[in-house]
């Protein structure tokens, strides 16, 4: 029975399948092999897009709603929780569900097989907690039974990682696997062997690009729709700071949808009356009222992109105001991302440790992951494995590689 490796990834996703010993890539959508986790209910149409569909109806401004990073969202007891979207009531674990069964239809379609089982990847830690963490594999679980899927097993992605990347490696190599990711950075230690590789451990951070993003918004966009504004009391001449928790919110991916409620609207205008910085507010007002969130999120990753690619960036906000840009240099994103990426290059170095092994024994570093492409994170995880040679797997395709080449085993015997 055909067997289907699928990388639901926090930013993008793939698929594939064994061919011949090898893994064979499907193109989820056309000309792609990779397809942005991404959803967007057309109130319109009445449908849910997905993918580069999902993106191009959010800028051209169609009526809906837009969600990224849904699986960040796994193991909070807001994946239960129901909404009314196109008439329907829905929790998350429906949606990534909805988003599963596509890819399943998708790649039924482009092979001409049917597949009732998948081999999942996920990170080694989807979140810090016991208790969260294996709450998140729980929903992802049920998530694939909702998508038609009659069972599903799990693969830590940066293992998969491992095995297809392994060619890099000579015989009795230690490699570590550096991924990191959208929402998580994970870390495998493994000895390459003749025919196969040896796991030695493998550990993970919940920090990620969507991370990044944050941290630069917060710090270089945020103050201008009125983050650390000072807001008059209603009586009396004393200021105060605005709330923070709006503009965290306006930061993070996964909580954009959830501020063009009411109550955060009636929120921004309450400041507004009070605020010190109109201007600035009226900014946030009409962020809120005209649900450009996700725009600014678009811009503020473009810039940091640009900054890490060129040495300097600019991070264009026109959309909300005609003109509006933060400049942004390649060392204010490295010093603003420092703090993370040291504590990813501590959590590699736990992983070797942990392992019994000196961090000098590491032969070699492979990269992989979306934001593996940074170079702050490249030059923290270099300078904690100095002597390791550095090597760069495909980003967006070593784990759905991984997957695809040990999806024919995953079911053995069972």
């Amino acid at each position: 029975m055909a067997v289907l490796g699928v990388d639901f990834g926090t930013s993008n996703s793939a698929a594939a399948v064994a061919r011949d010993g090898k893994a064979h890539m499907i193109a989820l959508e056309k000309g792609a092999v990779t397809l942005p986790t991404a959803v967007f209910f057309d109130f319109d149409r009445k449908a849910m897009l997905i993918g580069t569909a999902a993106g191009a109806a959010l800028l051209a401004g169609e009526e809906g709603r837009y969600m990224r990073a849904l699986k960040s969202l796994l193991g909070a007891p807001l994946m239960r929780e129901r909404r009314t979207l196109l008439g329907e009531k829905l929790d998350f674990i429906d949606i990534v569900a909805r988003f599963l069964a596509q890819v399943k239809a998708a790649a039924e379609k482009q092979t001409g097989e049917t597949y009732d089982r998948a081999l999942s990847g996920r990170p080694v830690r989807f979140h810090p907690g016991d208790a969260r963490n294996a709450q998140a594999e729980v929903d992802l679980r049920e998530a694939y039974a909702r998508a038609g899927f009659a069972d599903v097993a799990f693969m830590y992605e940066p293992e998969a990682a491992a095995l297809a990347n392994r060619a890099v490696l000579g015989e009795g190599d230690l490699g570590l696997i550096v991924d990191i990711g959208g929402g998580t950075s994970d870390f495998t230690l493994f000895r390459n062997g003749a025919k196969s590789i040896e796991i030695l451990g493998s550990h993970g951070v919940r920090l990620g690009g969507t991370d990044f993003d944050r941290v630069v918004s917060l710090e270089t966009v945020m103050p201008l729709f009125g983050r650390g504004s000072q807001i008059r009391h209603a009586f009396g001449d004393e200021t105060h700071a605005a709330p923070a928790t709006i503009f965290n919110d306006l930061a993070t991916w996964q909580k954009i949808p959830f501020l063009y409620a009411p109550d955060s609207r009636r929120l921004a205008k309450d400041l507004l009356q009070y605020a010190v910085e109109p201007g600035k507010l009226e900014r946030l007002i009409s962020v809120l009222e005209d649900e450009l969130g996700h725009d600014i999120a678009f811009a503020v990753e473009a810039g940091k992109i640009g900054a890490n690619k060129d040495g300097a960036g600019e991070i264009d906000l026109g959309v909300v105001e005609r003109g509006l840009a933060v400049p942004v240099e390649a060392g204010t994103v490295e010093m603003l991302l420092a703090p993370m990426t040291g504590e990813m290059a501590q959590a590699a170095l736990e992983t070797v440790l942990k392992a019994g092994v000196a961090p000098q024994e590491v032969t070699h570093l492979v990269f992989v992951g979306g934001s593996s492409l940074m170079r702050v994170t490249r030059e923290a995880l270099g300078a904690t494995f100095p002597q390791a040679a550095v090597h760069h797997g495909s980003a967006l395709t070593a784990i759905v590689d991984g997957l695809g080449l040990a999806a024919e085993e995953a079911f053995a015997g069972s």
